[in-house]
């Protein structure tokens, strides 16, 4: 009776150790957005998406990805897009900067817990011991920011201006480029204009 009893306390312990060890990787983050405009109102003409080089840490097929997700969430807002070599009447740059970031030690693997139930004869006793097993490993998290500045023509005024930023651990499928490009692009565009000088969270 009493090693049925200790079984019946030790088997949901483990499960519930294992279900946090195998469920414990880091959530989609929210993206955080700010933008800027005067207010007035941006007639949806046709837009050219172009990288800013000088502010940008990424290139080749990784920043045209983050090109194309800028030029499709621009198109959903009623724009169009610009035919390439076209001197279009807006002119859409971005910039994209990558970094990787340390975050918080993961668990250890697996969490044993033990723990100790009432005996016969008329006598209690409790307790439980949790302990890890593996080594810890640190994880690491890309954390990306895309950047837009709509300007007339390619030098012209700046009429809208925005970021946004994100992170995802680096061994998530959210990590993947293509993946956070879209993230970003249609939360940075979701609501456009938006409200000027707020940060807000889009999920």
């Amino acid at each position: 009776m009493r090693d049925r009893a200790i079984r019946g306390l030790v088997l949901p312990a483990t499960a519930l150790a294992l279900g946090l060890a195998t469920g414990g990787c880091m959530t989609a983050e929210p993206v955080k957005v700010t933008r800027f405009h005067l207010g007035a109102p941006i007639d949806r003409l046709a837009v050219a998406v172009q990288p800013n080089p000088s502010a940008t840490n990424v290139a080749g097929l990784e920043a045209q990805l983050y090109g194309d997700a800028v030029r499709q969430a621009l198109t959903a807002q009623g724009f169009a897009a610009a035919a390439p070599g076209e001197a279009a009447p807006l002119v859409a740059s971005f910039t994209l900067a990558r970094t990787v970031r340390e975050t918080a030690p993961a668990r250890s693997p697996v969490t044993i817990g033990i723990g100790g139930g009432s005996f016969g004869g008329g006598v209690g006793g409790g307790g439980s011991i949790g302990f890890g097993v593996g080594k810890r490993r640190a994880r690491e998290a890309y954390v990306t920011e895309l950047g837009v500045q709509i300007r007339r023509g390619a030098a012209g005024e700046v009429v809208w201006e925005g970021r946004a930023q994100t992170q995802a651990d680096t061994r998530s499928a959210a990590a993947q480029p293509a993946a956070t490009a879209r993230k970003l692009a249609d939360a940075l565009f979701k609501g456009f204009p938006g409200e000027s000088g707020r940060t807000i969270s889009v999920q």
